[in-house]
């Protein structure tokens, strides 16, 4: 059920005009309803059978039928009285850039008030833009309905095939791209990355040395703890320097000094890197990973067995993006 949240309709400032679309509203749904009504009539068949099981009813209705254009134009009427009105506030507060721009945002207003039967059709735009209004404004809620949770699930489903369909011919064409030899991945590292290592290797340093500061710095002692305490576990486990404690007087001293020094020397190790992460003079480090990462062009001529695996590598990389993309989720919220 469609409720109206008379809250919300109270405490606006615009309810002269939601009245307006709710009269205005009724009227359309009337008149939608007059012109399938009077289409149906329009057949011979129809009339014939209103006059055998229905005779008072045709003969009430016929003159109207006849005189349809004069009814419908009363709604016209009411109608463009409406569009103007709303056309005259329109310019008083200013809601568009110019004067003029009402009548075109609202085309469908006006087209469907020419009384051609294909154009009268039109006034269901204009019934969906009075719904759309009140639930923007949050006078109503469609989404509780169930024609709106019927259309609305469809909509994603078609909307969900059509997506994955076009998924699927852009990666199948890139992948023949890719199985051809297209120079797009040469251009890419050619032209684009190649010639930026530098930026990228001076992005990659600070990006690492402020992890580094980040993470290490703050918890210097604890990760110190944690390293000696895994290499005194590592070194007791040791069958070698266990036996050195067999040693007479002098042995449990030494394999305890041993392990007190080899702890120190991995954590100092360990700390040493960290703190050279987290300065600038970890640039040289970084640009060298960089370098290798992205080679100079004669070096990645040079290689074509690996320009080979890469090839494979992003050819089932894409095969597992559409095998993800060929899942129906829409059919698991069927009941």
């Amino acid at each position: 059920m469609l409720h109206i949240n008379r809250e919300n309709l109270k405490s606006s400032h615009q309810l002269i005009w939601f009245i307006i679309d709710f009269l205005m509203l009724g009227l359309l749904i009337l008149n939608l309803a007059f012109i399938i009504w009077d289409s149906i009539y329009n057949f011979v068949a129809i009339q014939n059978l209103l006059k055998e099981h229905a005779p008072a009813l045709q003969s009430a209705y016929h003159p109207i039928h006849e005189r349809f254009i004069f009814y419908d134009m009363i709604f016209v009427t009411i109608f463009l009285t409406e569009f103007f009105v709303r056309w005259g506030y329109a310019i008083r507060a200013s809601v568009y850039d110019r004067w003029y721009f009402y009548p075109f945002i609202h085309w469908y207003d006006l087209v469907g008030c020419i009384p051609v039967g294909s154009l009268r059709f039109l006034r269901i735009l204009r019934v969906i833009s009075i719904i759309y209004r009140l639930h923007q404004y949050r006078i109503i809620d469609v989404t509780n309905t169930k024609i709106y949770r019927f259309v609305n699930f469809y909509y994603e489903a078609f909307m969900e095939e059509l997506s994955d369909r076009i998924v699927l011919k852009v990666l199948n064409g890139v992948q023949d791209e890719v199985r051809r030899g297209s120079p797009l991945f040469d251009r890419i590292q050619k032209d684009i990355l190649y010639p930026r290592r530098d930026m990228l290797s001076e992005w990659i340093s600070q990006r690492v040395a402020e992890a580094a500061q980040e993470g290490y710095v703050p918890n210097r002692g604890a990760l110190r703890n944690y390293l000696e305490g895994r290499v005194d576990n590592a070194l007791k486990q040791n069958m070698e320097l266990s036996r050195l404690k067999y040693l007479p007087v002098v042995g449990p001293t030494i394999q305890e000094t041993l392990e007190d020094a080899v702890g120190d020397i991995v954590a100092n190790v360990i700390h040493q890197i960290l703190e050279d992460l987290a300065s600038s003079s970890n640039h040289a480090f970084i640009e060298d990973i960089v370098n290798v990462f992205l080679p100079s062009p004669d070096q990645v001529a040079a290689d074509e067995t690996q320009n080979q695996a890469l090839i494979d590598l992003i050819i089932e990389i894409l095969d597992a993006i559409k095998g993800q993309v060929k899942v129906k989720h829409w059919r698991a919220q069927l009941p």
